[in-house]
């Protein structure tokens, strides 16, 4: 890392982006065998250069592959183990209006992290690294890869790996600390998980539809909390390990509603990550009093300008919402940033690409006001 700083920063990103059209088609392409894998990888290479080159032009000191390698935001990596392998979905995820095309991850072998290709990925974009900025790896939580494989036990069995789900756990977990030794051997500094686990909690209808119980719920906030934690444990000082907290973020729609109260307390006060990357970007989100529960010198990226939506925000809405915030977490620990990416899965928000970039311009802008830096 030759930036002097890391994350989180005062204006900061979540870390996909729109996919190009030429993107899109280079992978369709591949799909349908008229290209190779060279081919394609020539596409991507070049798109997340000039991408790179965007971000740097905007301003920004966290520099992505834009997630340009991947459809999914969290399979894609899960694929990316030994052990864990593609299928089709017994359900698809309901999101609000839509449906996710059917894809998941199973379990087809005893898991582990060696060789994992998003080492090769990250390599890429940390060559380009430089005085003013930082390169990020983002990859689903731990919490997040365990929610997938055991949920799909009862489609998709691996009684004959595993004789319970405390061993997957321990795997999944030393899978995770192989990749991360992996990353940080090649120079990454910069970890951030993803993860939408904790906001199934917090919405009442998604326990219901899935079953849970409020000592189920309880269960799992510690089960979550359990295998990050294990994970994170020991890692090197320099490594910012940060997450982002998400409520669904395919296609413009969302999967999940209602504020971070439930899982207040385990989330924010007992998972050790650096920084936390929240959404507030509408009423979904409930209000900032949750933030009390912040342990620390954690920081806290208020997600105030939605990357679901092309219109622009009030800049003196968001001045306010942040300066509310303050009562809870001191500004100096305050960061701002888009809600979510923009493309969490390669179909990608309902704004442009310049409409994207409006919205970074926007994030810097207010930053600098309110920090000035």
């Amino acid at each position: 890392m030759t930036y002097s700083h890391n994350a989180p920063f005062r204006a900061d990103v979540v870390g996909s982006y729109l996919r190009p059209a030429e993107l899109k088609q280079a992978r369709a392409d591949f799909a349908a065998g008229a290209i190779d894998a060279a081919a394609l990888k020539a596409v991507e290479d070049r798109l997340i250069t000039e991408l790179v080159a965007k971000q740097k032009a905007a301003g920004l000191h966290v520099i992505t592959d834009g997630e340009f390698r991947r459809g999914w935001w969290h399979f894609d990596f899960m694929w990316g183990f030994n052990g864990v392998d593609h299928a089709a979905a017994a359900h698809r995820v309901a999101f609000h209006d839509e449906v996710t095309p059917a894809d998941t991850a199973i379990v087809t072998g005893r898991i582990s992290g060696e060789n994992h290709p998003f080492v090769e990925h990250f390599k890429f974009v940390k060559q380009f690294e430089d005085e003013d900025t930082v390169a990020r790896q983002t990859m689903p939580s731990p919490a997040q890869t365990r929610f997938v494989l055991t949920g799909n036990a009862s489609a998709y069995p691996y009684d004959e790996f595993y004789k319970d789900d405390d061993e997957l756990t321990a795997d999944i977990v030393a899978a995770y600390r192989q990749v991360i030794a992996d990353l940080y051997a090649a120079g990454c500094r910069n970890v951030q998980f993803d993860d939408c686990t904790w906001t199934r909690l917090c919405d009442k209808s998604v326990r219901e539809r899935l079953g849970w119980s409020d000592e189920d719920a309880l269960r799992l906030q510690q089960e979550n909390l359990d295998v990050i934690n294990a994970v994170i444990a020991d890692q090197p000082a320099d490594l910012a390990i940060n997450t982002h907290i998400c409520r669904g973020n395919f296609h413009s729609t969302w999967l999940s509603s209602g504020g971070y109260a439930p899982v207040a307390a385990k989330l924010f006060g007992e998972e050790n990550v650096n920084a936390y990357y929240l959404e507030f970007d509408d009423d979904r989100s409930g209000d900032f009093a949750p933030l009390a529960e912040v342990s620390g010198d954690k920081k806290v990226v208020l997600g105030l300008i939605t990357s679901k939506k092309p219109e622009l925000e009030d800049p003196q809405t968001i001045k306010a919402r942040i300066e509310e915030a303050s009562k809870y977490v001191p500004l100096e620990r305050l960061c701002l940033s888009t809600q979510c990416g923009f493309a969490s899965t390669e179909e990608g928000n309902k704004l442009t690409e310049e409409q994207q970039w409006a919205k970074i311009a926007l994030v810097q802008s207010i930053a600098k006001d309110v920090w000035g830096e």
